[in-house]
C-alpha cells in the first residue's frame, strides 16, 4: 500500500472526519462526497502517469481470503468494487481441514488494486456496523435476511462507484488529449492489460453458477450502501474480516 501518496493522505483526512461521532450528518456527507472524488481522481491520476512511464503502474495481483460468517457475500463485495475500479477477479475453492477456504485472485494496475483493497476494508467494516443495527424482522431467518441486507449494500455501492469513475473519467478528457490519447482508449488499454494478465494465469476459466437470495433486508442494505464511506480510515487498515496472502 501507498501510505505517503498525497491523495490517499486527503482520503484518510476526510473519512476521519465523516466518521467522527461529533460530525453532524451535513459535515458527514461532505466530507464523504470529497473523498469519493478523490479516490476516483487517485485512478485517473495514476493512470495518467503511468501513459509516460509504465512502470509507475504496472500489472500485479493479489490474493484476499474471505472469512466466515458470509464469506461468499464478502466476495461479491469485494468482486463488484474490483471490477468497478478496473480490476478483475477469479474466485478460488479449497477445502482444507477445518472446511471450505474462499478467496478472491485479484488482478490490476498497482493504483487500482490499492484503491480496490483500500474501499473493501473500509466497506466491509462499515457493512458490519450497519447489520449490527439492523434488526432482523420476526420470524425470518437471520442469515438469509444477512445476505439479502450485504447484497442491497453492495448494489448501492456498485451504483455509487460507478457514477463516481464515469465522473473522473469525463472531466479528465482534456487532461489526455494533451498526452495526444483519450480517456476512453488509455483506460481501455489499461483494462487489456489486466486482462491478458488474468487470461494467462487462468487459460481455462469458468463461471459460476448465479446465487438466489431470500429475505427481506435488500432495502435496508441498499440505503445503507447509499450511505457509505466510499473509501477507508487509513490505508492498510482493519484486516478483522479478512486475511490477505503473498
Amino acid at each position: 500500500m501507498n501510505d505517503h501518496d498525497p491523495i490517499l493522505a486527503k482520503v484518510r483526512k476526510l473519512l476521519a472526519l465523516a466518521e467522527d461521532p461529533a460530525a453532524t450528518e451535513h459535515e458527514a456527507r461532505a466530507c464523504t462526497a470529497k473523498a469519493t472524488r478523490l479516490i476516483a481522481d487517485y485512478g485517473i491520476d495514476r493512470a495518467l502517469l503511468a501513459r509516460a512511464d509504465p512502470t509507475t503502474d504496472p500489472v500485479g495481483d493479489r490474493v484476499l481470503t474471505m472469512d466466515s460468517p458470509y464469506a461468499a457475500d464478502k466476495a461479491d463485495l469485494l468482486a463488484t468494487v474490483a471490477t468497478r475500479l478496473r480490476c478483475r477477479s477469479v474466485r478460488r475453492t479449497r477445502w482444507e481441514e477445518d472446511g471450505k477456504e474462499l478467496s478472491l485472485h485479484l488482478f490490476g494496475h498497482r493504483s487500482d488494486l490499492e484503491r480496490a483493497e483500500l474501499l473493501f476494508t473500509s466497506l466491509l467494516l462499515q457493512a458490519a456496523t450497519g447489520l449490527s443495527r439492523t434488526p432482523v424482522p420476526p420470524r425470518e431467518h437471520k442469515a438469509a435476511f444477512r445476505r439479502s441486507w450485504l447484497a442491497g449494500f453492495r448494489i448501492a455501492v456498485a451504483g455509487r462507484l460507478e457514477e463516481a469513475e464515469r465522473r473522473a473519467e469525463a472531466e479528465s478528457s482534456e487532461r489526455f488529449r494533451e498526452t495526444g490519447s483519450s480517456a476512453a482508449l488509455v483506460l481501455a488499454d489499461r483494462s487489456a492489460q489486466v486482462e491478458s494478465a488474468l487470461q494467462s494465469a487462468y487459460p481455462h476459466l469458468g463461471s459460476a453458477r448465479p446465487r438466489h437470495l431470500s429475505g427481506s433486508g435488500g432495502a435496508d442494505g441498499w440505503a445503507a450502501g447509499r450511505r457509505a464511506d466510499l473509501g477507508g480510515r487509513r490505508v492498510g487498515g482493519s484486516r478483522r474480516a479478512l486475511r490477505r496472502q503473498g
